[in-house]
């Protein structure tokens, strides 16, 4: 091992790529203090911020994304050529010991680049349809972390796939901790007091809090959706605090939908304090990415999920599959929807906001579903790989 090892976590461009790779680091430099850790993504600011601000170095690789139109063939030729150029480089200059593939256009060039000059590489897969990097680049890897057993089946019966559960932001990993997994318990009996009079403080009785998420990006037709939907539910709304996060550029629109139709919410462009949001929530309605519901299942709150009818092979609703087959979510599939989205929304939401014990058992579902140790094995794993080992112990786990 160097003396200082130097690991690259590459990708980015989505808040689901970036907060994994973001969580592995930090147990990353727990283990390994002197370890030199530097991301590698589009150049995005938010991206280049949330990466800084955590205390690591940001390298910008020009890549461009799978063109949806012949136009944009030409850019996504040379930007990624260009990327993969920029990457072999980089690697050489700073002496790069192992690469950490987080998926997105960016992954793809880095880690082709670290397989031809002899780097190990780990990937991690957030989802259950595994992105192109995993496909294509799985057997050259030393590890793939997957966050779902049904990535297995789309990957080489040779490739090194071992299931870890998605990483999750520390905050999500602390607040677990903090209510020992029972988050889900704590909340029920919470609100079972309510409904028999009241806290023992003789306080106000506690309101339930529905949330509704976009993405890091926001969702449009949520935002134009979700306020009429909650307006069909009338009265059995009551005693309920709407939160919503609208993502960048649609906070006004929704705020006017919702005062047009004469109900309260708070509506915001970002939650910045999104766990404790969470954790004390009772309702969630949002997209299906592997990362959050991987957050979603430590805060162990129900949801109904509205996977993104526009996401890779469709990997948003295979997740969402797994989480409605465990009983730990809803799902309405904007795809298949002949009518008004807010209409399926509303039947959806109406047993679930009106019957306590069936979030409750949601709730509970849900939680069996989280993975809290998935940063710190896949750090630890990382940690062996750099101190001349395997990963077989992880493999074998």
């Amino acid at each position: 091992m160097p003396a200082t090892p130097h690991v690259l976590f590459a990708g980015g461009g989505s808040a689901s790529h970036l907060y994994p790779g973001m969580a592995v680091a930090e147990h990353l430099r727990r283990l390994m203090p002197t370890a030199l850790v530097t991301f590698a993504g589009t150049g995005a600011a938010r991206e280049r911020h949330t990466v800084r601000i955590a205390g690591h170095h940001y390298s910008t690789i020009p890549t461009h994304p799978m063109p949806r139109n012949p136009l944009q063939a030409v850019r996504f030729v040379t930007d990624n050529v260009a990327g993969y150029c920029a990457a072999r480089w980089m690697l050489r200059e700073q002496r790069v010991s192992l690469v950490v593939g987080l998926g997105g256009s960016t992954s793809v060039a880095v880690v082709r680049a670290a397989v031809a000059r002899g780097i190990p590489v780990v990937l991690l897969e957030q989802n259950a349809v595994p992105g192109r990097t995993t496909r294509w680049l799985s057997r050259a890897a030393a590890m793939v972390c997957a966050a779902f057993e049904e990535v297995r089946p789309h990957l080489h019966v040779q490739a090194p796939m071992t299931v870890t559960g998605n990483p999750c932001r520390m905050v999500f990993e602390d607040l677990y901790k903090r209510t020992l997994g029972q988050a889900a318990s704590v909340r029920a009996d919470l609100t079972e007091r309510n409904a028999a009079g009241g806290l023992a403080t003789n306080g106000p009785r506690r309101q339930n809090r529905l949330v509704i998420l976009g993405g890091s990006g926001g969702a449009r037709s949520l935002n134009e959706s979700i306020p009429p939907a909650l307006k069909r539910l009338g009265d059995r709304l009551h005693n309920w605090q709407i939160v919503h996060q609208t993502g960048d550029g649609q906070l006004q629109e929704t705020e006017s939908r919702y005062a047009q139709l004469g109900m309260k919410a708070l509506a915001v462009t970002h939650i910045d304090e999104i766990a404790s949001v969470l954790f004390a929530s009772d309702l969630v309605v949002s997209r299906a990415s592997g990362t959050t519901l991987a957050e979603l299942a430590l805060a162990g709150v129900p949801a109904l999920l509205v996977p993104f009818p526009q996401a890779a092979d469709n990997h948003q609703t295979a997740n969402a599959k797994v989480f409605t087959s465990a009983s730990a979510c809803r799902m309405v599939d904007e795809s298949q929807q002949s009518g008004a989205l807010d209409a399926a929304l509303a039947r959806e939401l109406d047993s679930l906001v009106s019957d306590h014990h069936l979030r409750v058992e949601m709730g509970r579902n849900m939680q069996k579903l989280a993975r809290p140790q998935a940063a710190s094995q896949i750090a630890g794993a990382i940690a062996d790989q750099l101190c001349g080992g395997s990963v077989s112990g992880l493999m074998a786990a």
